[in-house]
């Protein structure tokens, strides 16, 4: 068990000791995406959900979603996060194609990355959208979520390939 960072010599988790480690500029991106039926992106764009402007709103949750990342997540450090940009794209490929791409870069300058806020942070936005658009179609189908790139800290940098 000693090659993993996040448990202890009686094989018991822990919180990882960062006090020693240099404060870096750290980014992490992810990405995700929700597919949705014709009605639901229609009212969407049309902005004539009930509850409100899906897109506006599931952006809050994602910010805020990043910022809370260490309530939810266990063995997350609290962390200042220095930025959070989540952006929405539509891929329509035909009339019964409608998928909202979701991508979400988190930045910090700090002793620990920010792969787990990106993360946490993506996905709460599509859970966002599911929750605002579930009385139209509860069919929604949210993923993959994945982590698309990082830079700073010991571990390096990592940019994944397109999937």
């Amino acid at each position: 068990m000693s090659d993993f960072t996040h448990f202890n010599e009686q094989g018991r988790a822990k919180m990882v000791d960062i006090s020693a480690k240099e404060e870096t500029v750290r980014t992490a991106q992810a990405k995700t995406s929700i597919q949705v039926t014709k009605e639901v992106y229609e009212r969407m764009i049309n902005h004539e959900i009930g509850k409100g402007d899906v897109l506006s709103v599931a952006q809050v949750a994602g910010v805020m979603a990043a910022k809370q990342t260490s309530q939810v997540i266990p063995m997350c450090h609290p962390i200042s996060i220095k930025g959070v940009n989540i952006e929405f794209e539509w891929d329509v490929r035909d009339t019964n194609h409608y998928t909202l791409l979701i991508s979400v870069t988190v930045k910090t300058k700090g002793s620990t990355g920010v792969e787990m806020e990106a993360l946490t942070s993506a996905s709460i936005t599509a859970l966002t959208v599911y929750d605002m658009c579930k009385a139209v179609d509860k069919g929604m189908i949210i993923g993959p979520t994945y982590l698309v790139e990082k830079t700073g800290g010991k571990s390096g940098d990592f940019l994944r390939n397109e999937i």
